[in-house]
């Protein structure tokens, strides 16, 4: 029996339940990123008030420090960062492209070199399914190899070949025990050979399947049309997750396509550099023209920074580097797609999802002509946050969480 219960469609847009051991997700979801097991700068009761009914983890930066066994001792995950709801855990496939030049790879495992003290790590994609359910993940997630945008063909086909021996190795540990595993499928891209990826993986025994190796620098149009061969060979009744996507327009353009769960760095990233999300863009607050901007950041907003402070004081907060400030902009910006997904599930229940995302996305279009002083830039949300990779890396990072 299929974890997802479908309430509606609206084309190949639906609404949903997926149930876990730690609860029920409303689908399409969001899912906040919680590398290190926290939501940076959030409380977990927080990050609830903001929306989410589940958070992603890392299992393989958390395998690393502080180490599976003192988790474990703990009582798993969810006792040991106070999180009740469910938890997803990335099995650490995407390091091997955003630290690439650290890490090796073999038929057999994949072998990271910590970036904290230097030590090797070998995993097997058995041992990356065990180490999760030590950790006590709702969700699971296989061992996957994917590449970066401007692969060769030659490298994507080797790849692709390596994700589905290893998504073989991981259905044949699956975890059970009322947890959920998802499969990845790859196929760099090629249209043929994602859809091929597709087909070849959601004929294993997994409980739902991921998109993977997209958002990593392409362009909109080369990662819309990956998705959609991808998709098309997915089971209606399991839950499909494109993993590393968190801007408005491109949420939207994936759920039409059918995909139930997302994740993205955006939320927490962006409230480190001074940038609100909103219906009409990013606002970039570091910018003088908000210094005496004494209205919320978004009127109606149920979030503590639009209930309580102006794009003013949120600023100067910014400004003087203060705490408060990367706090109140990642409540904000963790409740805007949480906002967003709901709705998009609303509209979807309705038969009006085709309408809301055009409104969504006018609006996008209207504020790139230089709403609030922003330019192209930051308005409209052109610039995308995806799974981050040398090759597209924003200055600063090691890869796409947090």
């Amino acid at each position: 029996m299929s974890a997802l219960t479908i309430d509606a469609r609206d084309g190949s847009a639906r609404t949903g339940r997926l149930r876990t051991a730690h609860g029920d997700v409303n689908t399409p979801a969001f899912m906040p990123v919680g590398t290190h097991a926290t939501v940076k700068s959030l409380d977990p009761d927080e990050v609830r008030a903001c929306g989410a009914d589940i958070v992603l983890c890392n299992a393989y930066h958390l395998a690393l420090r502080p180490g599976v066994d003192l988790i474990e001792r703990a009582g798993g995950l969810h006792s040991f960062m106070a999180w009740d709801g469910p938890i997803l855990t990335d099995s650490g496939g995407f390091q091997l492209v955003s630290l690439r030049t650290v890490t090796a790879v073999d038929d057999d495992a994949a072998t990271f070199v910590s970036p904290y003290d230097g030590a090797r790590l070998r995993v097997t994609p058995e041992e990356a399914v065990g180490l999760q359910a030590r950790m006590n993940a709702d969700i699971v997630m296989c061992l996957d190899q994917p590449v970066a945008w401007g692969a060769d063909a030659a490298q994507a086909e080797a790849a692709t070949k390596r994700t589905h021996r290893w998504a073989e190795r991981c259905a044949a540990v699956h975890p059970g025990d009322g947890r959920l595993l998802f499969g990845i499928c790859q196929g760099g891209f090629d249209e043929q050979a994602r859809a091929a990826s597709a087909s070849r993986v959601a004929g294993l025994d997994f409980d739902g399947i991921a998109v993977g190796g997209l958002s990593v620098g392409e362009p909109l149009e080369v990662m819309e049309a990956m998705t959609a061969a991808s998709v098309a060979e997915l089971p209606v009744d399991r839950p499909r997750y494109f993993m590393g996507l968190g801007t408005d327009a491109e949420l939207l353009t994936m759920v039409a396509l059918g995909v139930d769960m997302f994740d993205c760095v955006a939320p927490t990233r962006l409230a480190r550099t001074g940038a609100a999300l909103t219906p009409d863009g990013r606002l970039p607050l570091r910018r003088a023209v908000y210094r005496d901007d004494l209205r919320p950041l978004v009127d109606g907003c149920p979030c503590p920074a639009c209930r309580r402070f102006s794009r003013a004081y949120l600023r100067h907060l910014i400004g003087a580097g203060e705490i408060l400030g990367h706090r109140l902009l990642t409540l904000h910006n963790v409740t805007h797609l949480s906002t967003l997904m709901a709705g998009a599930r609303e509209a979807i229940s309705a038969g009006r999802f085709g309408v809301f995302r055009a409104e969504t996305e006018a609006r996008l279009r209207a504020a790139g002509d230089g709403e609030e002083g922003a330019d192209a830039a930051d308005a409209g949300q052109p610039q995308r946050i995806g799974r981050t990779v040398e090759s597209a890396r924003i200055p600063g990072t090691l890869g796409p969480r947090g």
